[in-house]
């Protein structure tokens, strides 16, 4: 598992896991504000960028987490922060259940304990443009889950670069209904209570794919949660409004 750390020598890790898409890229907008305070750890997911390749089948979130605990061990890490953005979400709570001794507080960005059935609606959605007009079509059709329409028509020709770059390193079919299967099946719902973590649990009230509601109840079946809303942003809200999510995120792993 290709990997990168940055940031402050022998300081505290951050391990950073994006969603669906895989991309480390996708934490950019953080990547300054945590650098100042940690060690940061990045890396795309395996059958994407830079770890590109055929994903097993079957594949769940549990290896998702095993791969999560395979970069550290290559970082030589024995201990970090998580900050997982919805399915990378699912990998930090995974994580907390299977390896606790490897993680320190945990940051959930529109996680998730079981999927809604309104977020499962636009995931076929989604599968549906991937299968009748392929990828181009499905990666042209992703910021309309991931930004709101005032960001897109602010920032049209950033989002043409990010479609142009999506389509030349799509994943592949199979490896993205792999990863869409695993993020369907993962259900924590019945074991949250054994998450023992500190997390902070963030959302967006304008996110069209995953309800903000989503996180709140993840927030409150957890035993030592904190919920953090934005008003807006949509589901990449890391992205369109960083600054405030920065500074909660790091005061969070700080332990302010």
């Amino acid at each position: 598992m290709r990997h990168e750390v940055t940031g402050r020598p022998g300081a505290e890790a951050v391990l950073l896991s994006a969603g669906l898409g895989g991309a480390a890229a996708f934490w950019e907008p953080q990547r300054a504000a945590l650098e100042e305070h940690f060690r940061v750890v990045a890396f795309d997911h395996r059958g994407t960028g830079r770890n590109a390749g055929p994903l097993p089948d079957p594949y769940a979130i549990a290896d998702m987490a095993r791969d999560a605990v395979e970069v550290l061990d290559a970082a030589g890490i024995d201990r970090a922060h998580f900050l997982g953005h919805a399915l990378g979400g699912l990998v930090g709570l995974e994580l907390a259940r299977r390896y606790p001794a490897r993680l320190g507080r945990l940051v959930l960005v529109n996680a998730w304990a079981r999927i809604e059935p309104h977020t499962a609606r636009l995931f076929d959605i989604r599968l549906g443009i991937l299968r009748s007009q392929g990828p181009a079509a499905y990666v042209a059709a992703q910021p309309l889950f991931l930004h709101t329409a005032p960001y897109m028509a602010a920032h049209a020709a950033r989002i043409d670069a990010e479609i142009a770059h999506g389509t030349a390193g799509f994943q592949g079919e199979a490896n993205l209904l792999r990863r869409i299967g695993a993020l369907r099946a993962f259900d924590a719902s019945g074991s949250l209570g054994a998450v023992g973590a500190p997390t902070l649990v963030a959302a967006s009230r304008d996110d069209l794919l995953v309800p903000w509601t989503a996180s709140r109840d993840l927030a409150e079946g957890l035993p030592d949660a904190t919920l953090w809303i934005s008003e807006t942003g949509g589901h990449a809200f890391t992205v369109e409004h960083p600054g405030p999510f920065n500074a909660a995120a790091v005061g969070f792993l700080l332990g302010r």
